[in-house]
């Protein structure tokens, strides 16, 4: 799984704890949600806690562990430190812009 994936999907667990709600806040197939959570779950990153949704059925409902925390936080900054590479790579290509076309 990649770790834009990971990360979109250790963010709206705390917000979107059920696999219906998870899939629609991810734009994902509920069977894709399904294998990213057991994917996530295998790995220690999530649990799946039993939750009575009505009289007669059961769901689940997907936490953070420990490690899913400390594994977010990681992939955050990750993602953060990209963003910032990218805006100074852009910035220094806009000021190489603006130079030739200052020069022309």
């Amino acid at each position: 799984m990649d770790p834009e994936t990971r990360l979109q999907t250790l963010r709206h667990i705390s917000t979107e704890p059920t696999q219906r709600t998870l899939a629609d806040k991810l734009g994902f197939s509920i069977g894709k949600t399904n294998y990213v959570l057991k994917a996530l779950i295998d790995k220690g990153l999530v649990k799946a806690e039993r939750f009575a949704q009505s009289s007669n059925k059961l769901g689940y409902r997907y936490i953070l562990t420990p490690q899913g925390i400390r594994e977010r936080i990681e992939l955050t900054e990750k993602f953060i430190q990209r963003k910032r590479e990218e805006y100074e790579q852009l910035t220094e290509e806009l000021r190489d812009i603006q130079k030739a076309d200052a020069g022309e």
